[in-house]
């Protein structure tokens, strides 16, 4: 336990900050997130993210959101471990045929209205897992959509930037 400290201690705080640049489109894009979600739910965004057969670069990106850096919750963006209690449906990945039934149910379980997101180009169409005897292919083939967000994987920034797409439509 000491020698952990120690290497803790030793290495110091590792996290880059963000550039001037990207910290003020976050800015932005964050005050207009929280205008859009005051105005469409009247109090905070309950996210559930569901993994239906992805590689985890996805979801690496939807964990920083919640990081000190990025911090959406400053916005109103909370997750949820509960589809009972979202208000959308952030889904990654291929839909496996292993998952297909766990991500119908999950969409079901959500009250309405459901916004659903597909992350990533592996939910848009498959990626490079594509269409095979393990994999359905995109998300779209198992749930009605409402927004894609391109990218392998996309960057927090560009997450956030979809959100806001979704909620002002």
């Amino acid at each position: 336990m000491l020698r952990i400290l120690h290497q803790i201690f030793r290495t110091g705080i590792v996290t880059e900050p963000l550039s001037i640049e990207v910290e003020a489109g976050i800015e932005i894009v964050g005050q207009r997130l929280e205008e859009s979600i005051r105005k469409r739910f009247h109090r905070s965004l309950h996210i559930r993210a569901v993994d239906s057969g992805s590689c985890n670069g996805c979801e690496l990106e939807i964990h920083a959101l919640n990081n000190p850096i990025y911090n959406c919750e400053r916005f109103g963006i909370h997750f949820t471990p509960s589809p009972r209690f979202a208000d959308m449906l952030l889904v990654t990945g291929p839909v496996s045929r292993n998952m297909e039934i766990a991500l119908k149910r999950t969409y079901n379980a959500t009250p309405p209205p459901k916004l659903v997101v597909a992350v990533g180009d592996c939910g848009y169409n498959g990626g490079i897992f594509g269409e095979s005897y393990a994999s359905l292919g995109g998300i779209g083939k198992v749930l009605p959509v409402n927004a894609y967000i391109p990218g392998c994987p996309p960057k927090p920034v560009e997450l956030l930037q979809g959100i806001l797409r979704v909620i002002e439509t």
